[in-house]
Order: C-alpha cells, then sequence, then structure tokens
C-alpha cells in the first residue's frame, strides 16, 4: 500500500482585511494617486459618459475579478463607477473586502458624479453589445433610487443603481509627490514604499512558484508566495511557495531596483495572497507594450500599478490586496546540503511518460513508483490500480550513487516540470523518505523540493 507522509508545517492565521478596511456610509473615500483621486464633486444634473463598447466590456471584465461571490455587503456585489467631467475620465472599482481592482479609462464625460451598478449583470449586457459608442447616463441620479440608463445602437437598458456612500472606504497607499517647486505634497502611508520591477521578473517569479501555494484556507499565510528583495549587483527578488507537501523557489534579478536600496532591504519581505498574483499575472501576461510595473507597499497591503495596454496609454489600472499576516516557514532550511544520488534526464520524455503512466495513477491515488537503477542506468516509473489495471515505462538516465526506490505524487511533479524551460533536469537524493530536489539544468536559482510517499511495505 501507498501513504502519502504527512507534511509538518505550522497552523498560521492571518486578520482579516475587512477589519482595517471597514465599510462606512458616511465616509468619504480616501485621498490617493491617479486622475480620480479623493472624493469627486457630483453635479446636481447627474453625468453621463460615452465610450467604446469594447473599452467599456475590457475594464468591466477587468474589475469584475474582485466582485465577491458572496458579497459580506450588498453594494459589494456592485462596481463603483466615478466620473470626472475636469479629466474627462472614468473609474470602475470593485472591492472584496480583501482584493481591490481599479480601473481608469478616458471617454467623452458631461458632469461629474458616482454611482454603484451590478457588476455581472452590467458585465454581461456591455460584453453583448454590438461594437461602437455606448452611453452610460445618470443624469437622473437626483431623484432617489433613479435607474440609470444604458444605450448603444441596439437600444437602452435601465439598471438600478446604489448609491456610492454604501460602498467600503478604498484601500490606498499613499506617497508624497513633489510639486513643481521640489517641495512634497499629500500624505504618505506609514512605512510606505515604492519601487519599479521588471515585468518579466515579476511574470517568471509568479509563474515558477504560484503553483505550489496551499489552498487550505485554515493555513492562510500558506495560501500565498513569499517575496523577498535578496542584496546583491544586481539586486534578486526570491519567491517562494509551499503548501507543506511541496516547496518552490526561485530567484530573478531585479535590474530595475538601485543596489542600495537592495542592501537595506526595503522592508520587502511579505506574502501575497495567491489570488492576487494570479490576477496580476493574467493583466501582464498581455502586456507588449511595457517593460515595468509599480510595486507600492506598507507593512499590510501591496499596490502594483500596471502599466497601459498597448495603444491605450491614458489607461490605468491599480491592484490592491491585504498582504498574509503570519511567520512565513524558513524554508532554506528544508533544503539538503549534500545528496548521495544525482540523476539527469531529458524533460520532455519524463513528462511524457508521466503524463501516461498518470492516467491509471489517478484511478487511486496519484502515485507513482520510481526505480532508479545505477547498473543499467534507467528509471523505471510505475503504477498499480487495483480492479483498473497498471502500467510501467522505462527511461534511460545519467546516475550516480546506489539503487533506490520511492514514490511521488504524479500531479506535483507535472506541476514543477511544465514550468521548467530546459531540455535537461536534474534531480537530487538521499533516502526514500527525505526531500527531494528538481532543478532545470543551466537554471540553477530555480529550486523545487518535493517530499516523496511513504511506501508502505505489504
Amino acid at each position: 500500500m501507498v501513504q502519502a507522509q504527512r507534511p509538518v508545517d505550522r497552523e498560521l492565521e492571518a486578520e482579516s482585511f475587512a477589519a482595517v478596511l471597514r465599510s462606512s456610509k458616511t465616509a468619504a473615500p480616501q485621498r490617493g494617486e491617479g486622475y480620480l483621486d479623493g472624493a469627486v464633486d457630483s453635479s446636481p444634473e447627474g453625468f453621463s459618459f460615452t465610450c467604446e463598447q469594447a473599452d467599456l466590456s475590457h475594464h468591466l471584465t477587468s474589475v469584475g475579478r474582485a466582485v465577491a461571490s458572496r458579497p459580506a455587503l450588498p453594494v459589494l456585489a456592485n462596481v463603483l463607477v466615478e466620473v470626472d467631467a475636469e479629466t474627462q475620465r472614468v473609474a470602475l472599482t470593485a472591492f472584496d473586502l480583501n482584493l481591490c481592482i481599479r480601473s481608469e479609462f478616458e471617454a467623452q464625460v458631461r458632469g461629474s458624479g458616482r454611482t454603484t451598478l451590478p457588476a455581472k449583470l452590467l458585465s454581461d449586457i456591455v460584453s453583448r453589445l454590438p461594437s461602437g459608442p455606448v452611453t452610460l447616463d445618470a443624469s437622473s441620479q437626483a431623484q432617489e433610487s433613479a435607474p440609470v440608463i444604458l444605450m448603444s445602437a441596439a437600444g437602452q437598458y435601465q439598471v438600478r443603481s446604489m448609491s456610492a456612500e454604501e460602498y467600503p472606504t478604498l484601500p490606498e497607499i499613499s506617497l508624497r509627490t513633489a510639486d513643481a517647486d521640489g517641495d512634497f505634497v499629500g500624505e504618505e502611508s506609514p512605512t510606505a514604499q515604492a519601487l519599479e520591477l521588471p515585468i518579466e521578473s515579476l511574470l517568471q517569479g509568479i509563474g515558477q512558484t504560484l503553483f505550489a501555494a496551499s489552498g487550505d484556507e485554515t493555513k492562510q499565510v500558506l495560501t500565498g508566495v513569499h517575496v523577498k528583495l535578496l542584496a546583491g549587483d544586481p539586486p534578486c527578488l526570491e519567491f517562494a511557495a509551499t503548501d507543506g507537501h511541496r516547496l518552490a523557489m526561485v530567484q530573478v534579478e531585479a535590474d530595475g531596483i538601485p543596489v542600495a536600496s537592495a542592501n537595506t532591504g526595503m522592508g520587502l519581505d511579505f506574502t501575497i495572497p495567491a489570488r492576487t498574483l494570479r490576477e496580476v499575472e493574467r493583466i501582464l501576461g498581455t502586456q507588449t507594450a511595457a517593460s515595468t510595473v509599480e510595486l507600492r507597499f506598507d507593512r499590510s497591503q501591496v499596490q502594483f500599478v500596471l502599466p497601459p495596454r498597448a495603444g491605450k496609454t491614458q489607461c490605468q489600472q491599480r491592484i490592491t490586496s491585504r498582504l498574509l499576516e503570519g511567520q512565513y516557514p524558513d524554508y532554506n532550511r528544508l533544503i539538503p546540503r549534500q545528496f548521495e544520488r544525482q540523476i539527469t534526464l531529458e524533460r520532455r520524455p519524463l513528462i511524457e511518460s508521466l503524463e501516461r503512466v498518470g492516467v491509471l495513477a489517478a484511478q487511486r491515488n496519484d502515485i507513482v513508483k520510481f526505480n532508479l537503477s545505477a547498473a543499467t542506468q534507467t528509471l523505471r516509473i510505475s503504477t498499480e490500480a487495483p480492479d483498473v489495471g497498471s502500467g510501467e515505462e522505462s527511461l534511460p538516465v545519467q546516475m550516480s550513487g546506489p539503487d533506490l526506490e520511492l514514490a511521488f505524487n504524479v500531479r506535483y511533479l507535472l506541476d514543477a516540470l511544465r514550468v521548467f524551460h530546459t531540455q535537461q533536469v536534474s534531480l537530487e537524493l538521499n533516502g526514500a523518505t527525505q526531500p527531494a530536489i528538481w532543478k532545470p539544468l543551466g537554471a540553477m536559482r530555480l529550486c523545487y523540493l518535493v517530499m516523496p510517499v511513504q511506501l508502505r511495505a505489504t
């Protein structure tokens, strides 16, 4: 019988972001940076704006991913719409008390004001409208519970709104900026800092670790990716994620960070929720025009100021998220310094064999056996599924050290091998129940630790 080895980790809890970001029907929005910062003075006659259907649909879809599926407050099922006639800009915001996504864009604006509209309903309607100009008219908002009118070439729709005064205060990380005379203006959040990160480095760090984050909400600090700034020339960002069974760690160069700043650490040593990073990865993955992203952070939250899309230079998106509280495990001490066995093999054939054998392994518990032979320089991969069948394949390897039989969860192996981008990979081992270290050859700053499962004698 095969039994997964029990992981050793800490149960750590994180305080709710909602305790810091309480809603208030009378509170005005916090001042921050951007084109629509601070409260928007509402026009007595209401407001309206016109933009392209494709643009409105894109921004509604982007912010809609921060709308809570089960909102704590009815208004959190809505998107906050803010319109400013002076700047001719519209801002859409969604916030679930943990994650806030804000998207700003240019439009033909008449009047200024704020309201909230059902996020999913509005997005579903706009996405089905024909291409061309669409107008959202809230000129009747001076009347209590008056509907907002959405107009296009196809016709018009009336959508019931809720007052923007019911929307919670939005999170913001404020940085002082210099005016024309060089004097600093505005209020700065305590411990707030900002730096520019290469988009390529950020995406690499996220993509090669995010899959290993835990999905167990009872261990909050493990449901994110730990990010740390390491001193050097150039400095490096270290990303790490673990669920207690495996650990993914990668160091990427951060050329945009001054060496002097990196030597101080800048306080960049925190854990970002996996959900936040998935949204950052999704948006940045479509970027082609920009090379850097601004990262702002303080003791409790982090904000990504994303570059505009190609051809949309006046658009701006910001993703703000709480940080996960609690002490992240000291993962470096889990990595052995010496190994009895070193194995090198081709990555693509290994993936293909694991995928085939994994079809049968999935019928039972996803466990596959590895039999390593130094004499024949082969790796035999096998699995047995009672009442279903069995499978076995062999691969050539370059191996040093004694023979060994051990077992792994096939999904854990495939998750890592698919984000490696080299032709060959190395496997370093000691015993059948000790950590196994996988690395892509030629990328020594990427390390993947996975615990073997325990083979029970029958």
